[in-house]
């Protein structure tokens, strides 16, 4: 398992940052594959067999898609259009559908927070690439939020004996989260310690320590809190993975889940924050 999990990374991680590095329309088709993949995986969770494939969630993986190419246009007005017009064709369908399975209330609420969960989240990373120094922050969240994800996974491994959560995620341990916080802590630091000397430091400058450092723990910490919750929906499927597409690591959402809730938190701090 350890094997599969690092040929993947090996193989698929340096792919993933010469598409950030070229931005443009490479980087936002990449970000639509990893849209519509996660999208499927997340309906194939929290829907029956036979509404997977359904026209619910096919309105849903195709109006993710847009919302994904309205944020690489800047244009929030046309993305949040496209939100309200899923919200008003699931409607739609569920009325027309009432009294069969697809009518279900509760079928459009997990559809519409799908496209919260996954495009919404994702659009931040877009705004982020397209920002100032956009490249670099990418790169920046990429790298805390991989670095998080490992000092958990190994820290919880091998030290970890209190549990975190058992009753969202039974494995994951309190020894793990911290382990995560401080590899957040340590890589980010690194990261901004040679910000100015590295290759794709574009001349932006180091953050301001005191915030780096906050940004580096709430980041770190919201993209735990983003795998518990991805937890709580393959709890409740009684599945392990989201899916199979990467060997070692299970589903494309898997991989994501950390980072859908630390985008938005390095947008905020990104403008608001440091002003960049």
């Amino acid at each position: 398992m350890h094997l599969k999990r690092w040929l993947t990374s090996i193989v698929a991680f340096p792919l993933v940052l010469f598409l950030i590095a070229e931005g443009g329309m490479p980087f936002v088709l990449l970000i639509c594959f990893v849209c519509a993949v996660s999208l499927y995986e997340y309906f194939s969770i929290v829907f029956p067999e036979t509404l997977k494939t359904s026209l619910i969630s096919f309105l849903g993986i195709l109006c993710g898609c847009l919302m994904i190419l309205a944020a690489s246009r800047k244009t929030s007005d046309i993305m949040f259009l496209v939100f309200a017009i899923n919200y008003l064709s699931s409607a739609m369908i569920c009325v027309f559908k009432a009294g069969q399975p697809l009518g279900s209330t509760e079928v459009m609420a997990k559809q519409v927070q799908g496209m919260v969960y996954i495009p919404l989240m994702l659009a931040f990373l877009v705004f982020l690439r397209l920002g100032e120094f956009g490249t670099i922050w990418v790169f920046y969240l990429l790298f805390i939020i991989f670095a998080g994800d490992v000092g958990a996974y190994y820290v919880g491994t091998y030290m970890g004996k209190h549990k975190l959560m058992p009753a969202v995620s039974p494995k994951k341990t309190i020894e793990g989260a911290a382990g995560g916080i401080l590899a957040n802590i340590l890589v980010g630091s690194l990261i901004n310690l040679y910000l100015p000397d590295l290759p794709w430091g574009l001349d932006m400058p180091r953050l301001p320590w005191p915030s780096a450092i906050l940004f580096f723990i709430t980041a770190g910490a919201m993209g735990q809190v983003g795998d518990l919750f991805e937890s709580l929906f393959k709890r409740a499927a009684n599945i392990k993975d989201s899916g199979k597409i990467l060997p070692g690591h299970g589903g494309l959402l898997d991989r994501i889940d950390a980072l859908l809730f630390a985008a938005p938190v390095a947008y905020f701090y990104k403008e608001f924050i440091f002003g960049f």
